[in-house]
């Protein structure tokens, strides 16, 4: 696997990082998430902008943005805004989508941008192209909150995220059965054994999913979320236990 750097985070190597999001719906709540952050063991932070009930003003957009930027300092920060049909709290037509996305590249205050693989293609693609001239990474993301598909069709979404020019790929899912998490856990070992080099992050959602948060060091996936004050998905441990079991598996693997 391939080492993807978000600032000084190295993606793809060691265990894998603690994202924490962020979910305030004013900028008040945001910035008191963003402190209370500080004392959580996360690796990257991920404001989840469709919480934030201004996110649709230009302007307050541009100065919570950089507000954040001051509370996490140098943490990376990856911004995302999930749209409904993958979870999300906001409907959000595609060109909204483009020009909120665009803003973040162009505050200069994001490291990473979130980009829905079944967004318009026109629009993922110029996003992907402004997130990479601003030097953002991108983070190419389905997510099915109501079934886990065929693994080979896993498999094949994130390779059409791989093609697309993400730097690291990303699928959620949830499981109905046990099997269905084998069927992450497979699809997650096989892309990154046979159909790329690129980091890959991968999670199976709910209670029944819990084990694939955390071994990502046994089957290749390279992050997981784990939740500070509010969830971001379902099943997300609180980070400080996420942090301890991680580290316990990766001190028995070395």
């Amino acid at each position: 696997m391939d080492t993807v750097y978000i600032r000084k985070l190295a993606i793809g190597e060691g265990r894998p990082k603690i994202c924490v999001p962020i979910c305030g719906k004013s900028r008040e709540e945001i910035l008191r998430e963003a402190e209370n952050i500080q004392k959580l063991p996360a690796d990257l932070i991920e404001w989840r902008a469709d919480w934030y009930d201004d996110v649709f003003d230009g302007e307050a957009l541009r100065e919570t943005l950089e507000a954040l930027r001051c509370r996490l300092g140098d943490k990376p920060l990856l911004f995302t805004f999930r749209s409904i049909q993958e979870g999300g709290e906001k409907p959000i037509p595609p060109e909204q989508y483009l020009e909120i996305g665009q803003a973040a590249c162009g505050s200069g205050q994001a490291d990473a941008l979130d980009v829905e693989l079944f967004m318009d293609g026109k629009v993922t693609k110029a996003l992907i192209g402004a997130a990479h001239r601003q030097g953002l990474t991108v983070i190419a993301s389905n997510h099915d909150f109501i079934k886990t598909p065929e693994k080979d069709e896993m498999i094949r979404r994130l390779i059409l995220m791989d093609e697309m020019g993400a730097d690291i790929l990303k699928i959620a899912v949830m499981p109905k059965a046990k099997t269905d998490v084998l069927e992450l856990l497979a699809a997650t070992e096989e892309m990154g054994r046979l159909y790329t080099e690129k980091p890959v992050v991968t999670m199976s959602m709910g209670p029944l999913g819990l084990i694939s948060r955390l071994a990502g060091e046994t089957f290749g996936s390279a992050i997981t979320f784990g939740a500070g004050e509010k969830a971001s998905a379902p099943g997300q441990m609180p980070a400080g236990q996420l942090e301890k079991v991680l580290d316990a598996i990766h001190e028995s693997m070395a």
